[in-house]
Formats: structure tokens, C-alpha cells, sequence
């Protein structure tokens, strides 16, 4: 155990050695590495944002009931009373007419029709507040509401929230397909460096295999480069979309303060990040060891 833990520290070793001795062509195989990563980690990191966007900006659904004109307060009791029963519903609360048209009175843009229309065309209304991610059966409790008596309308506001959801699911989708076809690539690029290093080394590996070494012996220092270069693009990845985060998030704050608010874009946690350095270790030391793998295979006396 010793012995296999020591060759793992030595292997390590010489592969940041190696590294260091040609800064250039580590440079480059690492950049285009972290170019391959920041693509569909940037989307992410984006489409996090958007999400986190969507969830303040949604706030909780509601459904709204607008009476008939000749509706009593008894006919807007029962809407209540009936929106109480349902689990999803939060809270309800009566909206009278004249409440109703105050407030359109108030309001800047619209003193000017209301001003117009003398008489009160407004009915009364029962505001219910619904759970978030009540979906279904919140067009349940919609479709129950519009046959009672003397209810005119029932508006649900929970269309244009699926609408966002399923865009929201779409960019997901995306980001994962862009995030396995740039997997591929990077396992490519991975795989033809470390091609590259063993055509330069097969003098010392056919050496190494005539004296007795085994397979997981050649292979491990391949693959450790792998790891550290799949490591390294990750961190460049990082860095890139930290970066842009930074740049962006200027215009952002400036966006954000015309709409009443301090959102800006941020990095998602901690966890997350280190989870995408593994992640890129784990697909630099996969496109090593399927290089070395198939160059043994390949060498093997037939």
C-alpha cells in the first residue's frame, strides 16, 4: 500500500514537473480546456441567475374573482367561504367596488379614464392568495369558483408562471446538451495531448514494460497529467466566468435600479464550483486513460 500510494506521490510530481518545463504548450492545452468549460458553465451560471430572477420576480400566484354587477356580499361570502376549503388556496380577501375604483382613481396613468367614465363599471372581486407551485390544482380550484352563482370571471394568474417554467426547463436542456457535447471535446483534447506524450515516451514505456511493469504502473503518471490539465481548465473556466460576472454586473445594477431592485448576477455556491473542478479532473483523467489505454492495447505483442 505504501509502495502504490509512494508511486502516486512521484507520479504527481513529475507530472507538475513535466508541466512546468513547457509552460507554453501547458499554457495552451489548459486554455483550450477552460474555453470548452466556461461555455456551458457560463449558461449555467446564467441560467441559475435567471431562475433565481424568476423566483422573485413570480412571487405567489393568485386568483382573482370578479362578480357579476348585481352581486351581493352573500354571493362573494361563498366564493370565500369555497376558497377556504381548498388546500392550496393561502388566504382570500374581498375587494369591493368602491375600493376598487378609488384605486383606479388613484392610479397615475389611469386618473384620467377614470375620470371619465362617471358611473363605477368595476364589480366586486375576491383576491385569493394560492401556494407557490400549486399548478393543477389551482385550475381546479378556478374551474370550482366559475360555477358558482353570480361569479363573472375567474382570472388565474398561473399561465404565464407555467409559460416561464417550461422556458426555464427548456434553457436547463440546453445547457446540458451544450454541457456533453463540450464534455466530449474536452475529453478529446485531453486524449490527443496525452497521445502526444506517450509517442514521446514510448521508448521509456517499452522499457519500463519489458522490465516487468504493469499496465496500471505505465499508466498512472498519463494519467495524473490529465487530472492536473482537467484541473487547470477548470480553474480557467472559473475564472473566465467570475470575470464576466464582474464586467456584467455593472450594466446589470444599472438595469436592475429601473425596476426597484439590487439583483445582481452571482456565482452559484461554493459546493457547486468545487463539484465542476472535479468534474473537469474527472474528464481530463478519463480522456487520459482512454489515450493510454488504447496505446497499450495497441503496442501489445500480438
Amino acid at each position: 500500500m505504501s509502495a502504490w500510494l509512494r508511486h502516486h506521490g512521484q507520479s504527481l510530481a513529475a507530472t507538475l514537473r513535466r508541466l512546468a518545463r513547457t509552460p507554453g504548450a501547458t499554457a495552451l492545452d489548459v486554455l483550450a480546456i477552460g474555453i470548452a468549460l466556461a461555455l456551458p458553465l457560463g449558461a449555467w451560471v446564467v441560467l441559475a441567475n435567471a431562475q433565481r430572477l424568476a423566483g422573485h420576480a413570480a412571487g405567489d400566484p393568485q386568483l382573482t374573482v370578479f362578480m357579476s354587477l348585481d352581486a351581493a356580499r352573500a354571493d362573494a361570502a361563498l366564493v370565500e367561504s369555497a376558497a377556504a376549503a381548498a388546500p392550496v388556496a393561502r388566504r382570500s380577501r374581498f375587494v369591493p367596488k368602491d375600493q376598487a375604483f378609488a384605486e383606479l382613481k388613484s392610479a397615475a396613468g389611469a386618473r384620467e379614464i377614470a375620470a371619465t367614465l362617471g358611473a363605477n363599471p368595476l364589480p366586486d372581486a375576491v383576491v385569493v392568495e394560492l401556494a407557490p407551485g400549486s399548478g393543477p390544482a389551482a385550475e381546479h380550484l378556478a374551474a370550482e369558483l366559475r360555477k358558482l352563482p353570480k361569479v363573472a370571471l375567474v382570472q388565474l394568474d398561473a399561465l404565464w408562471l407555467r409559460r416561464l417554467d417550461a422556458l426555464l426547463r427548456l434553457g436547463a436542456a440546453a445547457v446540458a446538451i451544450l454541457a456533453a457535447m463540450l464534455a466530449a471535446g474536452m475529453i478529446a483534447v485531453t486524449f490527443n495531448t496525452i497521445r502526444l506524450q506517450i509517442v514521446t515516451r514510448s521508448a521509456e514505456i517499452e522499457v519500463s514494460r519489458l522490465v516487468g511493469a504493469t499496465t496500471s504502473f505505465v499508466r498512472r503518471p498519463f494519467v495524473w497529467q490529465g487530472t492536473v490539465i482537467g484541473l487547470l481548465g477548470g480553474l480557467t473556466a472559473l475564472g473566465m466566468v467570475a470575470g464576466s460576472i464582474h464586467l456584467l454586473n455593472g450594466e446589470v445594477g444599472r438595469l436592475a435600479t429601473t425596476y426597484g431592485t439590487d439583483f445582481r448576477l452571482a456565482l452559484p455556491p461554493a459546493g457547486d464550483l468545487v463539484a465542476c473542478l472535479g468534474l473537469a479532473s474527472a474528464l481530463g483523467w478519463a480522456g487520459a486513460y482512454l489515450s493510454v489505454s488504447r496505446y497499450l492495447h495497441e503496442s501489445r505483442p500480438g
